[in-house]
C-alpha cells in the first residue's frame, strides 16, 4: 500500500498566509473535555482500488446507490451519487425505491436514519460499522429515560417537549417521537423550537447543547439565562428541580467534538491575521464564537455562502476540515482559510475509506450484504413519527 509523503500539503495551493492552514498533531487543553486529534489521516488508498471500486459499482448498476457526506475524504466522495448533510442524504435515499442497496458514506445514526425512510425492500450498508458521532454516543436510551423521570419529578414532564438533533441514535429519535417532539437539522431548528414552544412550555433539546442554546437565544430572542445545562453524568443531572421549573431550554451536555474545538480565541487570531476576513461558523460551535462570527449556518449555508461570494473575498470557516479543503480547492480565486490554527478532521466520519468501500461493494456485487443497518420496528415507528412532525413544519 502507497503512503502519503508525511510533507504533503492537504490544499494544492501556495503556503502563503491567506492559504488553509495544515492539520496539527497537537490537542488544545482549552478545548471541551472529549475534544481530542488523532493527527493525521491514514495513509492513502492502494491506487488499485479505484479501479475495484469502479468495477464494482458498473455489476451492481442501479440496484446500488452511494450517499456521500460532505465530511468524507475525497476519495469517498468521488464514487458517491448525492452528496449533502445527513437528512438531505437520508431524504435522496428515500427518493431511489428502485435502488436495492444504499451505501451510506457517513456515520452510524445517518445510515440509521436512512433505514427508517426507506423501503422494507431496500437495505441499508454502513462500510464500516465503526464509523459513529460522538456527539451522538452522548446521549444513550437510558439516560434520556432518566433524564425524563427527572422532568416528572420535577412536575414538568407534562409541559415540556423533546426536539432531538438529526445527529442522534434512533433510540433518542424514537423516544422523541413517543413524547410528542419533532426532529431538527440545524438549517431548521428555529422552525423546530417555534413550533416546541406552541407545544409546551419549555424545550428538552438533545444531544448537542450548542445549536439549542444558539438557536434559542440568537434567533428565538431566549436569554442565556433561560438556558440549562442537563449533565447525564451527574444526580438529578446537575440540577435543581427549581432549576428546572424555571427554564425554557433543558440542553443536553452534548456537542460535536470537532466544532467544540474553535474558541474565541481563534476568531480574535484570524482576524489579526487576515485583515478583512468574513469569519463563517456552523452552529454547533461554542455560543461565544457564534456571537463573534460574522455569519452562521449549516453545512449546506456555507457550501452555498463561497459559492455566491465574490472573487478576490477572504474567508475563515468554522467546520470540518474535509469540507473546507474541498471548497478552498473548488474556489481558487477565494481565500479560504481554516478558522484554528490546529484542527482534527471528524476522525469516525474518516473511517470510511476507499478499502472498506470496495470491500463493500464488491460484497455486494457478489450476492453478500455487509454492515447492514436495520432499526427495529418499534423503534422505527417513532422514530418516524419524529422524523414526520419534522417534515410537516412549516
Amino acid at each position: 500500500m502507497t503512503t502519503t509523503p508525511a510533507a504533503e500539503p492537504l490544499l494544492d495551493v501556495q503556503p502563503t498566509p491567506l492559504a488553509l492552514l495544515l492539520l496539527g498533531r497537537d490537542a488544545d487543553p482549552d478545548s471541551e473535555r472529549g475534544v481530542e486529534c488523532p493527527g493525521d489521516l491514514p495513509a492513502a488508498s492502494d491506487p488499485d482500488l479505484v479501479e475495484r471500486a469502479r468495477a464494482a459499482k458498473a455489476r451492481l448498476g442501479d440496484r446500488v446507490f452511494i450517499l456521500g457526506h460532505h465530511y468524507q475524504r475525497d476519495e469517498v466522495i468521488e464514487f458517491a451519487d448525492v452528496t449533502g448533510d445527513s437528512f438531505k442524504l437520508a431524504r435522496d435515499a428515500a427518493a431511489r425505491p428502485e435502488a436495492e442497496y444504499i451505501v451510506f458514506c457517513g456515520v452510524h445514526f445517518m445510515a440509521e436514519s436512512a433505514d427508517i425512510l426507506t423501503s422494507e425492500q431496500q437495505q441499508v450498508v454502513l462500510p464500516d460499522l465503526a464509523a459513529g458521532c460522538s456527539m451522538a454516543d452522548m446521549a444513550t436510551a437510558d439516560q434520556v429515560a432518566e433524564c425524563w423521570d427527572v422532568l416528572t419529578d420535577a412536575g414538568i414532564a407534562e409541559t415540556t417537549v423533546p426536539v432531538s438533533y438529526m445527529n442522534s441514535s434512533a433510540d433518542i429519535k424514537s423516544f422523541t417521537g413517543r413524547h410528542g417532539g419533532t426532529i431538527c437539522t440545524s438549517s431548521n431548528a428555529r422552525r423546530a423550537l417555534e413550533w416546541a414552544f406552541e407545544q409546551g412550555e419549555k424545550v428538552l433539546f438533545l444531544p448537542d447543547q450548542h445549536l439549542g442554546r444558539n438557536t434559542a437565544v440568537r434567533e428565538l430572542g431566549l436569554s442565556l439565562d433561560d438556558c440549562v445545562v442537563y449533565n447525564p453524568h451527574k444526580p438529578g443531572g446537575g440540577l435543581t428541580a427549581e432549576q428546572l421549573r424555571a427554564a425554557k431550554m433543558i440542553l443536553w451536555r452534548g456537542h460535536c467534538s470537532v466544532h467544540g474545538r474553535f474558541s474565541l480565541e481563534s476568531v480574535n487570531d484570524v482576524r489579526a491575521r487576515v485583515p478583512g476576513v468574513t469569519v463563517l461558523v456552523h452552529p454547533e460551535c461554542k455560543h461565544e464564537v457564534v456571537a463573534a462570527a460574522d455569519q452562521v449556518g449549516s453545512t449546506e449555508y456555507i457550501i452555498k455562502a463561497l459559492d455566491a461570494a465574490p472573487a478576490g473575498s477572504k474567508w475563515a470557516i468554522g467546520t470540518e476540515l474535509n469540507l473546507v479543503r474541498r471548497l478552498a480547492k473548488a474556489h481558487p480565486d477565494k481565500e479560504i482559510v481554516f478558522l484554528d490554527r490546529t484542527v482534527c478532521f471528524c476522525s469516525t466520519m474518516n473511517r470510511i475509506d476507499l478499502p472498506h468501500l470496495v470491500w463493500a461493494l464488491e460484497s455486494l456485487a457478489d450476492g453478500r450484504v455487509v454492515n447492514r443497518i436495520q432499526v427495529d420496528p418499534d423503534t422505527e415507528k417513532y422514530a418516524k413519527a419524529a422524523l414526520d412532525r419534522m417534515l410537516a413544519l412549516p
